[in-house]
């Protein structure tokens, strides 16, 4: 059955590139099973002219899909890029083609990485692309910029991953204050069992579980969250904890291509500003740091227009300047 997917969708993929060009330009709304790595992995490609340059997403998570939702965040990027979004193994359908067969490392999807984006320029016949990430896709994003600046036209991290260990103490310095300060009985007692740095899945889920409460995110309350993220940590936690240990302000004080901050800082806290302090300390051709202040970490489901407009209106002419 599985096959029989994949030779469906490379099938439809075909067809629809295929179709004949309106007043010339053709539009691309297609899916499409790549052999990245060894393995199949899925992509999706849409965008109004095949001519636009290409983006090329990167989910964080590790594990975390952005193509159910990304309709709502690129629905005008579509009009000036060829907008790639990608399941990275052991993710959404690339998982359903085919579990990874070895197990998932850093190193692994920084190399899955290098060979889509290669992928990509030889199927479009381009030299470059404008990459984008969110936070922990900036793993895999940053090697990128600092190994291959050539083939990038921008690097564009959302909530980039800077200064893990840096970020955990800031994020339970706030958490406990404000646990004490409301009186929440059950987050105080839940929160002194987690150490820094975390070493142990219970360390990421309370931290996590409660700063998503103090942000709002409602869904961590109820009784089958601990049993979802669970799960979560059961296939990621092992990669996760190895990978977050990197400090960019040692590993990589200069970027050779165009890079461009997107950070949200609605929820006023402090750890927000170790991606100012890296924007300021970085070496880069081009560089700048925007704020969204009605967004937490996610920013492309609380700000999508506004991260749209500044890709389109300002990203996009200053690399072709």
């Amino acid at each position: 059955m599985k096959h029989l997917l994949a030779v469906f969708i490379f099938i439809s993929s075909i067809v629809i590139v295929q179709a004949k060009p309106v007043n010339g330009i053709v539009k691309i709304d297609t899916t499409e099973v790549v052999k990245i790595g060894g393995i199949k992995q899925f992509i999706k490609l849409q965008g109004t002219d095949q001519t636009k340059p290409l983006l090329l997403f990167l989910h964080g998570g590790p594990g975390t899909s952005l193509i159910p939702v990304a309709d709502q965040f690129t629905d005008q990027l579509k009009n000036n890029f060829i907008v790639v979004q990608w399941d990275q193994r052991n993710t959404g359908e690339t998982l359903k083609l085919n579990p990874s067969p070895e197990a998932v490392s850093l190193e692994l999807l920084q190399k899955d990485t290098y060979e889509l984006l290669k992928h990509l320029l030889r199927k479009f016949n381009r030299k470059k692309l404008f990459l984008v990430s969110h936070s922990f896709g900036s793993m895999m994003g940053f090697n990128i910029g600092g190994k291959h600046p050539e083939l990038l036209y921008a690097y564009i991290p959302i909530s980039g991953i800077v200064d893990q260990r840096r970020s955990e103490k800031l994020t339970m310095e706030m958490l406990n204050k404000w646990a004490r300060e409301t009186k929440n009985d059950a987050a105080v007692k839940e929160l002194a069992l987690v150490k820094i740095p975390f070493e142990r899945e219970d360390d990421l889920f309370y931290s996590q579980k409660w700063l998503f409460i103090h942000n709002g995110v409602d869904f961590a309350k109820e009784d089958g969250f601990k049993v979802k993220y669970h799960d979560w940590l059961a296939m990621w936690f092992p990669m996760w904890k190895k990978s977050v240990t990197n400090n960019l302000f040692k590993t990589l004080p200069i970027l050779k291509c165009p890079v461009y901050f997107i950070e949200g800082n609605g929820d006023q806290q402090k750890s927000h500003y170790i991606v100012e302090d890296y924007y300021k300390f970085l070496k880069a051709p081009k560089k700048e740091l925007f704020w969204f202040e009605k967004s937490g970490h996610t920013v492309f489901n609380s700000e999508p227009e506004k991260l749209q407009q500044v890709i389109i209106e300002q990203i996009l002419p200053a690399a072709f300047k």
